[in-house]
């Protein structure tokens, strides 16, 4: 059906009447998808996602609720993308902050504070991130779930090896005390992570002070001095190196 248009006295269209409908902004299939996403992980951060009302994020979004089955084919559909979404972020942070770098001190303490420098929604995601992830390891049946779900299962395997290819060679050079690489980043990440499960961005404490703490824990956990987080030099004295081609 034409859009309905006001009429000049002549009986034609008026050109100012076309100007503001072409003019009138046009909300894109990728913005209204953002939008979604947006409001989703407001709704199962805020209220867990097994109580969130898929009805309600429609609502608020603007559309009615079978629309929502044009982006994503169920609520968990839309699950597995926020936290594939997530992980690819955390990614994407951490391959920026440590690449190229010989300081290996230096880059990991500013990896761990980037990871604390959040906003709200960004908070919310990754409390939902933890949460869900049990799910990640759930097989399904529908091929859109399945493909959001692997896509969030690799990235959480490449997170892993980064921060453990990362940590080996921090240790090769005698920065950090030699261990279990892969054993390192899964007690580091599951230590900054933990935050999301009590955090409230307008709680009692703020994300700086949380950051403050957590930093220094993680250091402690890798073995070097927790005051390098506030600019002290490392004490590199006493740290085993790792020996090349010693004997299991």
């Amino acid at each position: 059906m034409s859009p309905h248009f006001p009429l000049s006295p002549t009986g034609k269209v008026s050109v100012n009447a076309r100007t503001r409908e072409a003019a009138k902004p046009r909300t894109s299939s990728r913005s209204k998808r953002d939008d979604i996403l947006r409001v989703a992980t407001k709704h199962f951060g805020r209220d867990g996602f097994e109580d969130s009302m898929w009805a309600a994020v429609a609502a608020e979004v603007g559309i009615g609720s079978t629309a929502l089955y044009h982006y994503f084919e169920s609520k968990l559909h839309c699950l597995y993308v926020i936290m594939a979404d997530a992980l690819e972020e955390d990614l994407r942070l951490f391959e920026e902050t440590t690449k190229g770098s010989d300081d290996y001190l230096g880059s990991l303490v500013a990896v761990l504070r980037k990871l604390y420098d959040l906003n709200e929604q960004e908070i919310l995601r990754n409390r939902v991130l933890l949460a869900e992830m049990f799910l990640v390891g759930v097989h399904r049946t529908s091929p859109r779930e399945e493909e959001a779900r692997q896509r969030a299962r690799a990235l959480t395997r490449d997170i892993e090896l980064a921060w453990a290819t990362f940590f080996a060679r921090a240790m090769e050079q005698g920065v950090i005390p030699e261990a279990d690489p892969r054993l390192t980043s899964r007690a580091v990440l599951g230590l900054h992570n933990s935050v999301w499960q009590w955090f409230h961005p307008r709680g009692t404490q703020t994300l700086a002070e949380v950051s403050d703490f957590y930093v220094r824990r993680c250091l402690a956990v890798v073995g070097v001095d927790p005051a390098i987080a506030d600019g002290a030099k490392p004490k590199l004295e006493g740290l085993p190196r790792k020996r090349r081609g010693a004997s299991k």
